[in-house]
């Protein structure tokens, strides 16, 4: 599993009741009926076990506009975890076993709530939308649903807040987590993971200055404000087109936590560099914009690193780029040893969950056992590979102290030569992402 990809699980209950089917064409593809369309088909894909990420791949014939829209949905639903299916066990007296019909009222009711002022445009559009699935059969229960909702809505978000999942929009036992570890501010957590994510930019220090770059875009219209060493972030998200400079690799755009991790590894130049879990390439572009390396990047999916060698080339940067396991270590290391390594290992993804929603169907408690043996035998084989005197930057997008700094803990009682030397656990903020460092030292 990759290192902030869903896992791909099986179905629940009868999310998979209904397989994937062609997208009807008789809505008009400018109407919020047939977004509503497309949002189903991602939504009941994602509940049966398909990542976000691939389930919008079905759209990508879709007028812009409406992929737009679908997936505007998609992510509101999915952001609003358990908000939805809380509602829907109140208003209907037996679960509905269809899933797209599922995944339509979930998203129909997304729209309810956030777009009030059209409430009778998304009930007639939600009916359209139901006449395309299963012959119509759906329609009267759909325009049923909906409108019961809409009388009843004042009761419904009453009782809500006493149901921790809906009220939170979290699994209960990630909340359980949560409120262990972070008794002072989980609810700060929940909120931001609740909250679409910032654009946030990393200046390519090769070609320009974040005061330089600012003042592009302020040439641009685009408002934007300093953050961190090489930082920017956008005062609105907008298409990577419109950043000047971005496709002769002036800018890329970077999570500010994520940016953390080049920064504490800082390798020298000249040093033999590892990016053992690298796609799509963000790290290793930012170990290389920092100074000039002979790096190895590594990722398990051969798909993935062919996103790695894009973001270099957009950036005008070279490494060695592989498809391969790294906790294996005959099919890629040539037994020479590494200077810096940068351990990027397959996590929880808790920390990214705004930017990931899927994550919250998907993940299930018991990965965080499998993820952890996962992480400590990566830990261990990159170890061997690591020259006396080097450093190993331990890094996860996760908030779990499992997967961190219990890690860490657990490696330096295995590895006498390890010495912790730096630390931090940042915790999602309107700022940045979540994020896990421990920087690592070998002894002479």
């Amino acid at each position: 599993m990759r290192k902030t990809d869903t896992p791909q699980t099986a179905p629940r209950g009868n999310a998979a009741a209904t397989p994937p089917a062609e997208t009807a064409r008789t809505l008009p593809p400018d109407s919020l009926g047939w977004s509503l369309l497309l949002a189903a088909r991602v939504l009941a894909a994602v509940h049966a076990g398909r990542s976000l990420n691939e389930a919008l791949t079905q759209l990508a014939n879709e007028p812009s506009a409406a992929r737009a829209a679908a997936q505007d949905v998609a992510y509101g639903v999915l952001r609003g975890y358990g908000r939805g299916e809380f509602f829907l066990r109140r208003l209907m007296t037996k679960a509905l076993t269809h899933a797209e019909t599922q995944a339509l009222l979930l998203g129909a009711l997304y729209r309810l709530e956030t777009r009030t002022d059209s409430t009778h445009t998304v009930v007639d559009q939600a009916v359209a939308a139901a006449g395309e699935l299963s012959g119509g059969v759906f329609k009267g229960l759909v325009n049923g649903v909906l409108r019961n909702f809409l009388r009843q809505r004042d009761a419904l978000l009453a009782a809500l807040a006493a149901d921790d999942e809906a009220h939170y929009q979290h699994p209960r036992w990630w909340l359980t987590r949560l409120r262990r570890t972070y008794p002072a501010n989980w609810q700060q957590i929940v909120d931001t993971a609740n909250s679409p994510p910032p654009m946030t930019l990393r200046v390519n220090q090769l070609q320009e200055t974040p005061a330089g770059y600012l003042a592009r875009l302020d040439a641009a219209g685009i408002a934007a404000r300093p953050l961190g060493r090489n930082g920017i972030r956008l005062q609105k998200p907008c298409p990577v087109d419109a950043l000047p400079g971005f496709s002769d690799g002036m800018v890329s755009v970077q999570d500010a936590g994520a940016q953390r991790a080049a920064e504490i590894l800082a390798p020298t130049a000249g040093s033999r560099v590892l990016d053992a879990c690298a796609a799509p390439g963000g790290k290793t572009a930012h170990l290389l914009e920092m100074a000039d390396l002979d790096l190895l990047a590594l990722d398990i999916d051969a798909k993935r690193t062919r996103r790695i060698e894009d973001n270099l080339h957009r950036i005008g940067l070279h490494a060695e780029v592989k498809a391969a396991d790294c906790s294996q270590l005959k099919p890629w290391w040539d037994g020479r040893p590494f200077d810096a390594i940068l351990a990027d290992v397959p996590c929880s993804a808790s920390g990214v969950v705004r930017r990931h929603p899927d994550i919250k169907v998907l993940r299930r408690e018991s990965d965080i056992r499998r993820l952890v043996h996962t992480q400590a035998a990566i830990l261990d084989v990159l170890w061997q590979t690591l020259k006396p005197g080097g450093k190993l930057l331990y890094a996860t997008c996760s908030v779990f102290t499992e997967e961190n700094s219990a890690q860490i803990d657990a490696f330096l009682c295995r590895q006498p030569d390890a010495t912790l030397l730096h630390a931090e656990q940042l915790l999602p903020q309107d700022d940045n992402d979540g994020f896990y460092y421990a920087l690592l030292g070998k002894a002479d």
